[in-house]
């Protein structure tokens, strides 16, 4: 497919300490072009071999129970899944420093490389420096957009990565980056078009019945002269 790749990913975990007895419980990404997404995504719950806090619980919905009834992965089974997935795209995440640093230990210790930290685009710190002072949480972020959180009833990978998408959007421009309203090739197409559709060649056939013409013109007296639509009719 033609156009910029990139890849809107989330993990959830089962604390903050990547690099120590802490391991991602969920995984998921939303392919983008252009900006947008096109459908493709991965997703993945993975087992921790370890405790879930009730507190992470609250946050994720995650239990071990759950994980262990849906016979959830270990990571390196899904590793090179995901980096399959991933290829060589730039990767945006909302924090990018932890999820960045669960994946690389994660891979670490499945025996993969690190992903190089140049891949990575964090939409916090894009959100800091485009409204210094102002709450820059995804919720936040969703609430200064509009973006609807109705569906969001726990943190979850998946759709914190489609959330994250919409922001990343606005954050970038809003839609109208995409559809090029500063006056590029898409801009030309839309005039071109609203030049040939401004006027039709034949006008339209009345639809209405004389009866009705006639109704319409009594309702308009009715109204005396001073009546605005005695002005415009």
């Amino acid at each position: 497919m033609d156009g910029h790749r990139e890849i809107v990913f989330d993990t959830e975990t089962t604390g903050f300490d990547a690099w120590g007895d802490d391991r991602i419980t969920e995984v998921g990404a939303i392919e983008l072009i252009d900006l947008l997404p096109t459908g493709r995504s991965f997703h993945t719950y993975c087992h921790p071999d370890r405790d879930i806090s009730e507190k992470v619980t609250q946050i994720t919905g995650i239990t071990i129970e759950m994980l262990e009834r849906e016979k959830a992965p270990r990571f390196p089974e899904i590793a090179q899944k995901f980096l399959d997935f991933i290829g060589d795209s730039p990767l945006i995440a909302h924090n990018a420093d932890f999820d960045r640093n669960f994946i690389n230990a994660e891979m670490e210790r499945a025996g993969f490389d690190r992903l190089p930290q140049k891949r990575f685009i964090d939409t916090l710190k894009i959100a800091r420096e485009k409204f210094p002072g102002s709450p820059a949480s995804l919720d936040a972020l969703c609430k200064r957009f509009g973006i609807s959180l109705a569906g969001r009833v726990n943190h979850g990978a998946v759709i914190d990565s489609e959330l994250l998408a919409d922001v990343y959007l606005e954050l970038k421009g809003g839609r109208a980056h995409k559809l090029d309203f500063g006056g590029g090739a898409a801009n030309s197409v839309m005039a071109s078009a609203r030049e040939k559709a401004a006027q039709r060649p034949a006008p339209l056939t009345p639809r209405l019945s004389q009866a009705e013409i006639e109704a319409h013109a009594a309702f308009i007296e009715s109204l005396g002269d001073k009546a605005i639509w005695a002005k415009i009719s």
